[in-house]
């Protein structure tokens, strides 16, 4: 006998299709949000034209949110450039942390592009850079001066942003249309955004960006 559902059940059919290249970035549907969402982890980005969202939980780490208003076609990356050994970032603006930096960037953009964005349409919002390592250089902070610093000499408005402080965030974008929820995370209730960043950095640090990064 077939019973009748609740008609307070959410509404969840398959996930919209993936574009080339994302199909490995896990995505999952969120009751809240009412819309698949896509979980990326350090070193990840996800770039989609499909009306869903993209979430990640930053510490020191910086995600950029991009988009096209005009195609809204957009995405978010997750990264942090390689531990110098307490050099500023003014230092470091030549080295293999700064190529680091710009090639996080310049893949997700590139992949934008190469599914119907223009760089004259992008917009951007910047989230984290937190100082939650104790007794280590303040890598958020230089993450942070590194986004604005690409982000200007690209010619990428900044929309928005919420950056530095003490606390890590869980962040969710929408890139159909530009929307970003930002949940502050006073307190961590176990360390493994701790071990997840400290374990990041070191793998960058030891394995440099080889070669070069296309550039539109």
């Amino acid at each position: 006998m077939l019973t009748q559902q609740s008609t307070n059940a959410p509404i969840c059919n398959a996930p919209p299709l993936a574009l080339p290249g994302f199909s490995h970035i896990k995505r999952y549907w969120d009751k809240h949000a009412r819309m698949y969402t896509a979980k990326i982890l350090p070193g990840q980005f996800y770039v989609t034209r499909n009306n869903e969202a993209i979430t990640t939980v930053l510490g020191s780490c910086i995600s950029a949110c991009i988009r096209d208003p005009v195609s809204g076609i957009g995405g978010m990356n997750h990264f942090m450039l390689p531990d110098e050994g307490g050099k500023s970032f003014e230092d470091i603006s030549l080295s293999d942390a700064a190529r680091y930096g710009n090639y996080a960037m310049e893949m997700m953009i590139n992949e934008i592009l190469k599914h119907g964005g223009k760089r004259n349409n992008l917009k951007a919002k910047i989230f984290g850079g937190g100082k939650i390592i104790k007794n280590m250089t303040n890598i958020g902070e230089r993450n942070i001066k590194f986004a604005i610093h690409y982000l200007r000499m690209e010619k990428i408005e900044i929309l928005a942003s919420d950056v530095g402080d003490h606390f890590p965030r869980k962040v969710q974008y929408i890139p159909s249309s530009g929307k970003a929820r930002v949940m502050r995370l006073r307190s961590l209730h176990n360390d493994t955004i701790i071990k997840r960043e400290t374990s990041f950095m070191k793998d960058i640090s030891q394995k440099p960006v080889q070669g070069e990064v296309d550039l539109f």
